[in-house]
């Protein structure tokens, strides 16, 4: 089994800044993608951030230039630096983790989810 935990969301004001992280752990073979996504109350969960096995990453429009995502392989990590948030960007934040099998094909795997609330 795989398991992936999310950490580091919270309440902050406009313009400031949160580092999420995601750990996976288990029974990990190799790990292809890792990325970050958020759900609005109301709203479908959308793609905020995604970064590949080589490094390549691509974001939403939406919060290019403000967030940075990484990752750590040694550690099975992943991060999202986040700064100059702004109110919309108030979402539960769930990390994806791609998983390849040592026999073929892949399996997605999700966090529980952090909260993230920006708001004066």
């Amino acid at each position: 089994q795989v398991q992936v935990v999310e950490s580091g969301g919270g309440l902050v004001q406009p313009g400031e800044s949160l580092r999420l992280s995601c750990a996976a752990s288990g029974n990990i073979f190799s790990i292809n993608a890792m990325g970050w996504y958020r759900q609005a109350p109301g709203k479908q969960r959308e793609l905020v951030a995604r970064i590949t096995s080589g490094s390549s990453t691509n974001y939403a429009v939406s919060v290019k230039g403000r967030f940075s995502i990484s990752r750590d392989n040694a550690g099975n990590m992943v991060y999202l630096q986040m700064n100059s948030l702004k109110p919309e960007d108030t979402a539960v934040y769930y990390c994806n983790i791609v998983i390849l099998s040592r026999y073929g094909g892949s399996t997605f795997y999700w966090g529980q989810g952090t909260q993230v609330t920006v708001s004066s």
